[in-house]
C-alpha cells in the first residue's frame, strides 16, 4: 500500500521540481478563451489544459475514478479539487513541456489554495478574458441550435455562477499583481494582439 503514497510524493516532486511556468486562463462562458488558448499554444508553444476536458475524457475512459466523477456531475455535485488537480497534474508530467494554459480553473477559491497546496505550484499569471455579458449572450446563441429560452436560462445560470465563483479568485491574483486583464469582445484577431503582448518577453517588445 505505501507504493501509492510514495508514487503521489514522487509526482508532486518531479512536477515542482520542473518549476513549469503555469498561466491560469479565466472568462465567462463565451468570452473566447478556447479560440484564444488555440492561438497562444501556436504562437508561444504552451501546452493548453481544459480541466473540463480532462473530466470528460476520464468519464470516457471508463475507469473506477471516471465512474465517480460522472456519478457526482450527474447529482449536480461539484468534483473535488483533488480529483481534477489530479488530472492536471498527470497531463502536465506526460506532455512533455513545461509552459502550459489551464483553461476553466481554479474555479473558485478552493481549487485555487488546493492547486497552490498540492502541487506547490503558484501561478506566472492569470490571463482574465473580460466580455460583457451581452456579447458572451450573443455568441453563445449564435452557436447553439437549440430552443432559445432554454438556452437564454441556461446561458444565464452559467453567467451568474462564474461571477460569483471565479470573480474572487480573479481578486485574490489582482492583489499580488498577477492578472493580465483582456477586453475580449473585440473581433478574434484584435483579441489574440492584445495577448500577444502579455505573452512577449519585455526584451524582445518593440516599442515604436
Amino acid at each position: 500500500m505505501g507504493t501509492a503514497g510514495t508514487a503521489n510524493k514522487d509526482v508532486h516532486a518531479s512536477l515542482a521540481g520542473k518549476k513549469p511556468i503555469v498561466v491560469f486562463v479565466l472568462g465567462g462562458p463565451g468570452s473566447g478563451k478556447g479560440t484564444q488558448c488555440a492561438n497562444i499554444v501556436q504562437h508561444f508553444h504552451y501546452t493548453h489544459l481544459s480541466a473540463g476536458d480532462l473530466l470528460r475524457a476520464e468519464i470516457k475512459s471508463g475507469s473506477e475514478n471516471g465512474t465517480m466523477i460522472q456519478n457526482m456531475i450527474k447529482e449536480g455535485k461539484i468534483v473535488p479539487s483533488e480529483v481534477t488537480i489530479k488530472l492536471l497534474k498527470k497531463a502536465m508530467l506526460e506532455s512533455g513541456n513545461d509552459k502550459f494554459l489551464i483553461d476553466g480553473f481554479p474555479r473558485n477559491e478552493e481549487n485555487r489554495a488546493a492547486f497552490e497546496a498540492v502541487t506547490g505550484i503558484e501561478p506566472e499569471a492569470v490571463l482574465f478574458f473580460n466580455c460583457p455579458e451581452q456579447e458572451m449572450e450573443k455568441r453563445l446563441l449564435s452557436r447553439n441550435q437549440g430552443r432559445e429560452d432554454d438556452n437564454m436560462e441556461t446561458i444565464r445560470k452559467r453567467f451568474k455562477v462564474f461571477l460569483e465563483s471565479s470573480f474572487p479568485v480573479i481578486e485574490y491574483y489582482k492583489a499580488k499583481g498577477k492578472v493580465r486583464e483582456i477586453y475580449a469582445a473585440k473581433p478574434i484577431e484584435e483579441v489574440f494582439e492584445a495577448v500577444k503582448v502579455v505573452f512577449t518577453p519585455e526584451d524582445e517588445k518593440v516599442t515604436a
